[in-house]
């Protein structure tokens, strides 16, 4: 499975971006999430949806200011990011996996195949 992150760039605080996600294959994977990296940091968990559920989840830090959602016809993920921050600033990837405990899923081992990530730089 290869994950094509897209979407990113640069945008004044305050602002709006959509990131997508598409996968190269049909695959069932059973959640789909975005995680973000700044330097010297370990990645962080943002958000994710599951397959057969209408439940997502957040990170505190995005909460009422993203919106993760999912086209399994399209294999596609996405997350609307309002009210940009400059914290928001990061490395975004996209990664799917087979896990729906809570705990595993806001983990980066609770995923098995990831995106190569697309740059997100907030200016304040």
């Amino acid at each position: 499975v290869q994950l094509q992150a897209s979407g990113g760039g640069s945008v004044q605080a305050g602002g709006s971006l959509r990131l997508s996600c598409a996968a190269s294959r049909r695959t069932f994977p059973m959640t789909m999430a975005w995680f973000r990296q700044t330097p010297g940091k370990e990645r962080e968990f943002v958000a994710a949806a599951f397959r057969w559920s209408s439940s997502t989840h957040y990170a505190d830090s995005v909460k009422g200011r993203f919106t993760i959602s999912r086209d399994n016809a399209k294999n596609t993920l996405y997350v609307q990011m309002n009210n940009l921050k400059p914290e928001d600033t990061a490395v975004y990837y996209c990664a799917v996996g087979t896990s729906t405990i809570l705990s595993r899923i806001r983990s980066v081992d609770g995923y098995d195949y990831w995106g190569q990530g697309t740059q997100v730089t907030v200016s304040s």
